[in-house]
């Protein structure tokens, strides 16, 4: 049971982590943000941590970076089409983005997602070793 909690309590703090993260750079690059974005930034934080948990620490940089930025992207499509189109919110509509899905992916905010993923991952990674002593990070880029 002890395991459980403690378990239960790192995945909140590394929620809690991203989902900050996620709300002060949209605030930075947007100005502004909601509420969702903090679940949804913990949501995407989570995912990219559970890629070194899940696949094997050899798997080459490159290839987590972009299997996260199809987590984040698909994660944000599912967000979206509960937030926007579903609840009808309009926290984002990229519409008139070239190449967007239903006005809530695009594939300029794909692009993006790979440099965020690879920050993702990282930060993921340090504070597993640093906060709760987990194997130290390594990294093949290719």
């Amino acid at each position: 049971m002890h395991r459980r909690r403690r378990l239960r309590r790192k995945y909140l703090a590394l929620a809690i982590t991203g989902g900050l993260l996620y709300v002060l750079i949209e605030t930075a690059w947007r100005g502004y943000s909601h509420w969702t974005m903090f679940v949804l930034g913990g949501m995407c934080f989570l995912a990219l941590g559970l890629i070194n948990e899940v696949m094997p620490w050899e798997m080459p940089l490159w290839q987590q970076m972009l299997l996260g930025a199809c987590i984040i992207t698909c994660l944000e499509f599912l967000t979206g089409c509960i937030v926007n189109l579903w609840l009808g919110w309009g926290v984002w509509d990229y519409s008139g983005m070239p190449g967007n899905i239903l006005g809530q992916v695009c594939p300029q905010y794909f692009l993006l997602w790979l440099p965020m993923s690879l920050a993702g991952i990282l930060l993921d990674d340090w504070l597993r070793y640093w906060w709760w002593g987990e194997e130290r990070p390594h990294y093949r880029l290719f």
